[in-house]
């Protein structure tokens, strides 16, 4: 198998000086670019199509929010996956890019194997859901009181019960053995409330449930 692909999108040199150290001493990753600036990030992305983009959410001359959704929903069609650093987990910048199309988030101070393993779970195209810090900003969020509801659309009981497991944060195994179906009828499952809700991947299925009101 190719390598995972990374681009480093961070206006901190010395951050992305020590991110790019370890990913291009790990197997099986490797770092095809740097940006300083969001601009910068999705001129990279669009040149190089990386598997990976570690993107600071605050950044000059285009925040990662706007810079996360050029890349995840511009008019490229590029299939690469975003990663939003942040500095606080209740940012209030990063339901933004969660929502624009961000795969998840995490904390700039992440242990080194944890930042390594989040890159290989989303270049997989899996959501970067695990621990829970991702659904607790989208709880938090939700629960502000100007927020509207939107509806979902009409879906059959199997079809809620496994978006509800899936925005409890399960993984398909998981969902498999709590609903007693088979692994694969599970990612049949996922693939049809990603096409239905129009969602990008797990992370945008659990923005949409919780925009529903659905726990």
């Amino acid at each position: 198998m190719s390598d995972v692909r990374v681009v480093l999108a961070d206006d901190q040199a010395l951050l992305r000086v020590s991110f790019r150290m370890l990913i291009e001493h790990t197997p099986g990753l490797t770092c095809v670019g740097e940006a300083g600036t969001g601009k910068e990030a999705v001129e990279v992305a669009r040149r190089e199509r990386p598997d990976v983009v570690l993107m600071d959410v605050r950044m000059p001359e285009m925040n990662g929010i706007e810079a996360t959704r050029e890349i995840c929903q511009g008019a490229y069609g590029l299939p690469t996956r975003v990663i939003v650093l942040t500095t606080f987990d209740l940012d209030e910048y990063v339901f933004g890019a969660i929502r624009a199309g961000a795969s998840g988030f995490l904390l700039k101070e992440v242990m080194p194997d944890e930042l390594i393993r989040a890159i290989r779970v989303v270049a997989t195209g899996e959501a970067l859901l695990a621990p829970g810090a991702t659904r607790r900003l989208i709880s938090a969020y939700v629960a502000q009181p100007e927020r509207r509801v939107n509806p979902l659309p009409e879906m059959t009981l199997r079809e809620r019960e496994v978006l509800a497991q899936v925005t409890r944060g399960r993984s398909n195994e998981e969902i498999a053995a709590e609903l007693h179906v088979s692994m694969g009828t599970v990612k049949t499952y996922v693939g049809r409330l990603l096409a239905k809700l129009g969602a990008r991947d797990r992370a945008q299925l659990v923005v949409i449930a919780y925009e529903a009101g659905l726990r």
